[in-house]
């Protein structure tokens, strides 16, 4: 079966700096995958270019089996960026509204996708609040809800809970979860908190814009005979403690 996403041979360069070299991964269906590294690795460069909001230099991104960028497939991307792309004069509810008019959604599912993304994220209570009233963390929360806003079957998160407090970040990750293992949804998550990292299904450690190994977190672990992903991490990039 073809992999969701296939990254291969991507490089990208600003200003002659390389900031993805080589890159390559295949995306199984169903996965939670994450993304780990440092700020300044090149995730969000990758994730920007896999969603097609960024061209590579060179290489070739697939997602469901089409070249990106495509417009087409976008009503199956659901995209979350590490800044709030947000209407602050605008209430939570009016975002949505708005996010949900983007896609090809009917009025009665708008509403009910609506209700549910409010409460997955705890921000029921607050959607008739202007967004320039909200906290930074509920923000946060707020992007998730439009990432999610259409029921996309490939789902990327971009730092997803950064922010956000302990309690929901723990609920949030059950319903990554249960999408994954109830909806089939592909998830592509962007972290450098390694308990994050161990939730997921598969990761590809990156950092200087290089992939430095990927697998599970399990084989992983094995591979380099450490007993967490941190010390993976040290370890795949040279660095011994």
């Amino acid at each position: 079966m073809d992999p969701v996403v296939m990254v291969d041979s991507i490089n990208k360069s600003y200003n002659n700096r390389s900031v993805l070299n080589n890159v390559n991964l295949n995306i199984e269906k169903g996965q939670i995958y994450g993304l780990i590294g440092p700020s300044g690795a090149g995730k969000t460069t990758l994730v920007k270019i896999i969603v097609g909001m960024e061209k590579a230099d060179s290489g070739l991104i697939k997602v469901l089996d089409k070249n990106m960028p495509n417009l087409d497939i976008l009503q199956d991307i659901g995209y979350m960026s590490q800044s709030d792309a947000l209407y602050t004069e605008l209430t939570g509810e009016e975002n949505l509204k708005f996010f949900a008019s983007l896609f090809k959604l009917k009025k009665s599912d708008q509403k009910t996708r609506m209700e549910y993304v409010a409460d997955l994220v705890n921000l029921t209570g607050e959607l008739k609040k202007k967004v320039s009233h909200y906290s930074g963390g509920m923000k946060r929360r707020l992007s998730l809800a439009i990432a999610l806003i259409q029921n996309p079957s490939v789902l990327i998160l971009d730092e997803p809970t950064v922010g956000i407090d302990p309690e929901l970040r723990f609920s949030i990750w059950n319903e990554l979860r249960r999408l994954k293992n109830t909806e089939d949804k592909t998830i592509i998550v962007t972290t450098h908190v390694m308990d994050e990292a161990a939730k997921c299904d598969m990761l590809a450690m990156i950092r200087d814009g290089k992939l430095l190994t990927n697998g599970t977190p399990e084989n992983l672990m094995a591979a380099y005979q450490v007993s967490n992903l941190e010390d993976v991490f040290l370890k795949a990039g040279g660095k011994q403690q």
